[in-house]
């Protein structure tokens, strides 16, 4: 059993180094606590609006129990705007890996970021429906994609291509194997007051979506291509343990001359060297460049001051499990 008193300490730290991140009208979304990194293995706390999300990893549950009966009421003092406090159990039952409200009852329906607001479903999936960790990615796209063509393959609720399209991206296109993911990201441009067009949601596989849009003739300016760790229908499996470059070379074609594919591996057993090695395979012909890592920002890695324990795997030169990087395509050598 986990004694609450035990990481306590690690768990106050890591809120304050987060507070400044936090807004006054609480529509931010934070991770406020790494336990992977910052002294608790078996627990991650993220905070949507006024939603408090903990996400219970011990095998079994029943080792946190301590911490999970005390830190409701911790954050209820540090927080007492919070509205509900959601508790997701890993290797529980399925109703407890989709969430468990432990304490109020109004769930957090959106968040906003850098002036955007996103749609959420805590419980519609063993995550919340919103990655905290690809932040950084929607500030590039926002900063990046106004006038392009954008291509959102494994979209899950959108949250990429809603940052592309609110930056005044000329074309946005989602692509997921599940519709109800996709209606969430509708949802998102419904709270931005964007139009939606059915066209542009597509349900269906990866690998032939990509296909037909290959013959199709499509291009695009950015590709964005954030698998989930694993997948596999009939036409073809997604292993991220296996490597990417299947996936980017599927969707290299559909991408414009100076275009860009944004590649997320996420796979945790995946070193940074060896993704790293990868893409420098794929860049040997001299039609892809690294041109950017992308980090992943603090509040998800944890800070210097607060992370006590080191990652699984060497994640250099990334700075997370999540391995960020923007690839340059060109058709043509210089």
């Amino acid at each position: 059993m986990i004694k609450f008193e035990a990481i306590r300490p690690y768990l106050t730290s890591a809120i304050e180094a987060r507070l400044d991140l936090l807004d006054e009208r609480h529509e931010t979304a934070v991770r406020l606590f790494n336990g992977f990194l910052e002294g608790c293995p078996q627990l991650v706390v993220e905070l949507f609006g006024e939603t408090a999300v903990l996400y219970n990893y011990a095998n079994p549950p029943e080792e946190l129990n301590d911490v999970l009966s005390a830190v409701p009421e911790m954050l209820r003092d540090q927080f007492p705007w919070l509205q509900a406090i959601l508790l997701k159990t890993r290797h529980g039952t399925d109703e407890g890996k989709l969430g468990k409200v432990v304490w109020g009852s109004s769930l957090t329906s959106k968040i906003r970021e850098f002036g955007v607001r996103y749609a959420l479903d805590l419980q519609m999936n063993q995550d919340a429906s919103f990655y905290l960790d690809t932040r950084n990615v929607r500030r590039w796209a926002a900063d990046n994609l106004a006038g392009k063509d954008v291509l959102n393959t494994f979209a899950y609720t959108g949250s990429l291509g809603v940052a592309a399209q609110a930056a005044g991206a000329n074309r946005v296109l989602h692509t997921d194997l599940n519709k109800r993911f996709l209606n969430v990201a509708k949802t998102s441009y419904t709270l931005n007051g964007f139009p939606i067009v059915k066209k542009l949601f597509q349900t269906g596989d990866f690998w032939r979506k990509m296909s037909q849009l290959n013959r199709a003739g499509e291009q695009f300016d950015c590709v964005f291509v954030d698998p989930p760790f694993f997948a596999q229908t009939a036409a073809g499996t997604v292993d991220l343990n296996q490597g990417m470059i299947r996936l980017v070379n599927k969707v290299r074609p559909l991408v414009r001359h100076d275009g860009h594919i944004i590649a997320i591996n996420n796979a945790l057993f995946v070193s940074g060297a060896e993704y790293m090695a990868e893409l420098e395979a794929l860049c040997a012909d001299g039609y892809v460049q690294i041109e950017q890592l992308i980090p992943v920002p603090e509040d998800c890695t944890g800070y210097p001051h607060t992370r006590t324990n080191p990652p699984i795997t060497d994640l250099a030169p990334f700075n997370h499990s999540t391995k960020i990087a923007l690839l340059k395509i060109y058709h043509h050598k210089a």
